[in-house]
């Protein structure tokens, strides 16, 4: 076993084929929360107990903040902006168990879920509007912004990979040297403070997943808007 510190460490090998902490730490995130989830939902009752109430709470803020975005496919969006801010929420918080890293200091995991945030993207715009319809904004206003709104694809995916593993790597790095140069006399602050911070950076994540996401299924729209909006402008010329 190869261990990197704060970076990621193999735990197995075989050949090529490499099986780090990130991934472990990844999959029993998955498989508790996929637990919880449905020993919760087995149990539901019109006259709901505490853990009902707090995981109906949770529904309700996720729906609303995606609401405030998006309000004519909150439904369609609320289980996958749902699930991706509950994994980053434990995924960033797990770092607070002796032991174990969180899986998004790790820039292989938060590359892969800006992957899938830019996948869904289009799948969700291609679904609303239809493949020819959803590829036709990227035309807009001309064909010569064609090549600038694949750039744009691009590196906001990037952006949004290399914003989550930089914050959550100088986060456990920060805790890091702090106890090292204070020992345990400040523990209480650098919890707290990882605690917030895990928790700020979980939400901005998973609202700009909200925010391209909604803007590949609103892209037309957006479209028609512009458009109409130049119709009237001339109209008034």
């Amino acid at each position: 076993m190869e261990n990197g510190g704060i970076n990621a460490s193999i735990l197995f090998q075989l050949g090529s084929v490499e099986l780090s902490n990130t991934v472990v730490t990844t999959w029993v995130i998955m498989a508790i929360s996929g637990l919880l989830a449905w020993l919760t939902s087995r149990s539901l009752t019109l006259q709901p107990g505490p853990v009902q109430t707090i995981a109906e709470g949770i529904v309700s803020t996720i729906e609303t903040a995606i609401n405030e975005v998006a309000p004519e496919h909150t439904r369609q969006l609320l289980p996958f902006i749902g699930t991706l801010w509950l994994f980053l929420v434990i995924a960033n918080l797990s770092g607070l168990i002796p032991g174990i890293h969180s899986p998004t200091r790790d820039l292989s995991a938060t590359s892969a879920l800006a992957i899938l945030v830019f996948f869904s993207a289009h799948w969700f715009g291609i679904r609303t509007q239809g493949l020819k319809n959803y590829l036709r904004h990227y035309l807009s206003p001309s064909p010569i912004m064609l090549p600038f709104h694949i750039i744009s694809e691009i590196t906001r995916t990037i952006a949004l990979a290399v914003r989550l593993f930089g914050n959550m790597m100088s986060l456990e790095m920060t805790a890091l040297l702090v106890l090292l140069v204070a020992g345990f006399l400040a523990p209480i602050p650098i919890l707290m403070l990882h605690i917030i911070e895990a928790l700020v950076q979980a939400y901005i994540f998973g609202m700009l997943a909200l925010i391209f996401v909604a803007g590949g299924i609103q892209s037309q729209q957006i479209t028609q808007h512009k458009q109409q909006s130049k119709l009237q402008h001339k109209q008034r010329e």
